[in-house]
């Protein structure tokens, strides 16, 4: 029975492709195959939460999970190349696995726009290594140094720099605290090229978040380009920033795979897609790799994988497919510890009602993806903290 399903092979374990796998396991129609190269589901909106001590069952989820009880025979492997003549596609390790329709969200790659030293010496959390690398990082620094300020910068005005910015001054405080080392004065910077901060959204909010950053101690330094770092040194238009941390949030790139494998890329970068969210036909590109209009955001790859699974459970059951059209996200900016602002439509909300409606999505999220009970442990799990550091492990368990 089996071999006479719809063969649909997913690349990419994030929000589109395993939306799309879940939508898509519900119906006897199809022979699913996701491949991975992670054998978790990060919730990227909330790593900057694990990189602050939070728990990390709030920002992963097995894919092992999430799929048990669902028919997707799930690879952990990493999509090297498109045999488009066979309906093929290759893995780095070199298996085949061949499709009738495919469907790829692979995410997207950090880019460091080739300045020297970012690569080398910038700490990252666009994954849950990074998160943690930065997290050690940061209290090696601290316990070890004797110095009576310390200075941290995060580059990137967007969503992940303005998040990140928001709590790293309390997180640094609770260590101090916590290791009952001598005060000292902590110099938390937020670095952005534009103008202004979170270029995608209105004025009116990216004031309003800056407010609030300010408020917390963040210095905000706008039209500021950084030009190179070494390990001592941020250099920004000409003159040295002295920091041991700066974490890069700023650049992102498509994935490598699509220019390696001959796609129709736009200017920007992402993949040309038609009114069907096709590259080329029976094969689709959700989320961040697509040029769509509202193309970065977790709600539009959740949307995408949604609306691609729609579509071939029309042409599986013989019917014609419908065309895409873009729904504008509900932008929620978490600038601090439970304060928030949110754009919906023409309304704005900030404060801590701005940051339950945050929760509220989270809730949301994770039940899009697990079960009842698994969702209300990883949505209480906002008030677990976890630590490495055995001193301030026991500091949060007394």
């Amino acid at each position: 029975m089996a071999r006479n399903k719809y063969k649909v092979v997913i690349v990419g374990g994030g929000f589109g492709g395993v939306k799309a796998a879940i939508e898509l396991a519900d119906h006897g129609l199809f022979e699913i195959t996701l491949i991975s190269s992670s054998r978790d589901f990060r919730v990227y909106p909330t790593l900057y939460e694990t990189a602050t001590g939070g728990s990390q069952k709030m920002s992963t989820i097995p894919l092992s999970e999430i799929f048990a009880g669902r028919d997707v025979q799930l690879v952990y492997d990493t999509a090297a190349k498109i045999d488009r003549k066979n309906h093929e596609i290759i893995t780095k390790t070199g298996k085949k696995y061949g499709y009738t329709a495919l469907i790829l969200s692979l995410g997207v790659n950090t880019n460091y726009f080739g300045i020297k030293g970012l690569e080398k010496y910038s700490y990252g959390i666009k994954s849950l290594d990074e998160a943690e690398e930065l997290k050690s990082h940061l209290h090696k620094e601290i316990t070890n140094s004797h110095l009576k300020n310390m200075h941290y910068v995060v580059v990137g005005g967007g969503p992940t720099g303005v998040e990140l910015a928001g709590v790293l001054p309390q997180y640094i405080k609770q260590i101090v605290k916590y290791h009952e080392l001598p005060e000292r004065k902590i110099h938390v910077d937020l670095i952005e090229a534009a103008p202004r901060l979170l270029p995608r959204l209105p004025k009116d909010v990216s004031r309003s978040v800056a407010k609030n950053l300010r408020k917390l101690g963040v210095r905000i330094y706008l039209n500021t380009a950084v030009q190179g770092q070494t390990a001592d040194e941020l250099l920004v238009h000409g003159k040295p920033i002295r920091s041991h941390t700066v974490i890069w949030t700023a650049g992102i790139a498509n994935n490598v795979f699509y220019h390696e494998n001959n796609f129709q890329l736009t200017h920007n970068g992402r993949v040309r897609v038609d009114q069907f969210l096709q590259a080329e036909p029976g094969i689709y590109v959700l989320g961040d790799n697509g040029d769509t209009p509202y193309s970065g955001m977790a709600q539009t790859a959740l949307y995408d994988g949604k609306f691609a699974a729609g579509n071939l459970i029309r042409i599986a059951q013989g019917e014609e497919p419908s065309p895409y059209r873009a729904k504008k996200p509900i932008y929620v900016m978490p600038a601090g510890p439970r304060w928030a602002a949110v754009l919906w439509g023409r309304f704005r909300i900030y404060g801590i009602i701005g940051w339950w409606l945050r929760r509220a999505a989270d809730l949301i999220a994770y039940k899009d993806y697990t079960s009842w009970p698994m969702t209300f442990s990883r949505f209480m799990a906002e008030n677990d903290r976890e630590e490495s550091c055995p001193l301030c492990a026991d500091n949060l368990s007394a």
